[in-house]
């Protein structure tokens, strides 16, 4: 894990200022009485950015590199989060939110495929897990972070611009190795979703369901009549549970099938929304059920990102990157303007109602394609046994329980008398490796 200290620290700051940024513009939009409806449209463009950003991140790494592509990305990201305190309007917002969306894509990528390229297979669930940590405890500073600023003034956004600044320094003075040029890769989304379906299906309802949870869970918490310090809290606790599960879920996944630990995280992700959703909550029960929600709905796409890229080479690793990226994405976009949607009809409990229905789904997916690709590997009976030396060697006779040992043995004296015979004729000595030792071993075994 210390070779990749830089991407990682820089990870970190990275996404201190992002999380600060999102729920600081959730919690200033309901201050001011906006609907529920434009605070998930903020989120989904967000989302929507991230969508649209894997082909932009793709050609600037290619054509000027990872460090640089980041240092870029960054400081349009920091023009943007400045741009917030000139003016409060609506429209504006939104088009600032895709424009972080696209910048934060192409930093994304350059860690991931960076890391995904340069991480040994064996220990591939645990670098990824580590920089997972990272990104929640990032995500808990910044809660913390504007808990300090309840009044929701200019403020926080000097701490996500400072926040973003410092992410640069990391990895612009790293001595660490830098990844491979790009290769030109003409694979689709499409046909990612044909290589690594799985991988794809579980991080698109991990979109859905982290977006939903970023962009609505602050507006659910105040609903539910949480005060400001509260909801740092209650999302504290579930990014803190994101946190604390990395490292044995990448150690674990070490071990067990990738495969498998999807859905059982989305079973355990059901039960607990359905808690949510039908017991009363209280502050004490709700800081418990969304800590355990935390500790499987965060773990979904380090999970599905091991998994695609233990099945990919080198030179698709920010192919593969930038896939999962945009159906995560797409999914995040498409779950919080849905839900909020859902929220505005049915209440706000009714998030977690949705969340639940869509792990049932996302469960009911991945035992299919499961299914389906064990029936495509071939079976046993597939194999055809060839030749090769030892069957056309008269020692295959000795191994065959179908033949008696006295005839096996005829057959090796035979073998041996023609030995004796080319040796007296060509005056060399026997070069055939199953006489020797080995036959005469065999013959006080008979």
């Amino acid at each position: 894990m210390k070779s990749f200290l830089s991407l990682y620290f820089a990870n970190l700051f990275l996404i201190i200022g992002t999380s600060l940024l999102t729920t600081y513009l959730a919690l200033y939009l309901g201050q001011h009485g906006t609907s529920t409806l434009w605070i998930g449209l903020m989120t989904s463009c967000y989302y929507l950015g991230l969508l649209l950003g894997a082909k932009l991140g793709y050609r600037l790494i290619k054509s000027v590199g990872h460090i640089r592509t980041f240092a870029a990305s960054t400081a349009a990201v920091i023009a943007c989060v400045a741009a917030h305190g000139v003016s409060d309007n609506i429209y504006i917002w939104l088009a600032l939110r895709l424009c972080v969306g696209l910048g934060m894509m192409c930093n994304y990528m350059v860690l991931e495929s960076w890391l995904n390229e340069q991480a040994a297979p064996e220990s591939r669930g645990r670098v990824f897990s580590f920089y997972m940590i990272t990104s929640y405890l990032g995500t808990i500073l910044g809660q913390f972070a504007l808990a300090e600023f309840p009044e929701l003034g200019y403020a926080p956004l000097f701490l996500v611009c400072m926040a973003l600044a410092i992410g640069i320094i990391p990895i612009s003075i790293t001595r660490r190795i830098h990844p491979k040029p790009l290769k030109p890769i003409q694979v689709s989304l499409f046909d990612y979703f044909k290589k690594v379906p799985q991988s794809m299906t579980a991080v698109h309802f991990a979109g859905i369901i982290n977006g939903s949870f970023y962009g609505l869970a602050p507006t659910f918490a105040k609903l539910s009549g949480f005060s400001s310090s509260e909801i740092a809290i209650f999302m504290s606790a579930t990014i803190l549970a994101g946190l604390l599960a990395q490292w044995p879920m990448g150690m674990l996944s070490d071990r067990v099938r990738r495969s498998v630990l999807l859905r059982s995280n989305a079973v355990a992700i059901c039960l607990v929304s359905l808690a949510l959703f039908i017991l009363p909550i209280s502050q004490t029960l709700a800081f418990v059920l969304t800590f355990m929600f935390g500790l499987f709905a965060f773990t979904l796409y380090p999970l599905s990102s091991a998994l695609a890229n233990s099945r990919v080479e080198d030179e698709e690793r920010v192919g593969v990157s930038s896939a999962l990226l945009v159906a995560f994405g797409a999914g995040a976009a498409l779950g919080s303007t849905a839900n909020a949607q859902i929220m505005s009809y049915f209440g706000h409990q009714a998030l977690y109602a949705s969340l639940a229905t869509l792990t049932v789904l996302m469960y009911l997916l991945l035992t299919f394609i499961n299914s389906k690709q064990k029936v495509e590997q071939p079976e046993p009976s597939d194999y055809v046994v060839g030749t090769s030396d030892v069957t056309n060697s008269p020692l295959a006779a000795t191994m065959d329980p179908r033949i008696e040992e006295t005839t096996a043995h005829d057959q090796m004296l035979v073998v041996d008398e023609v030995d004796d015979e080319y040796e007296e004729n060509n005056d060399t000595p026997n070069q055939n490796p199953l006489q020797g030792d080995l036959f005469k071993d065999r013959q006080s075994d008979t």
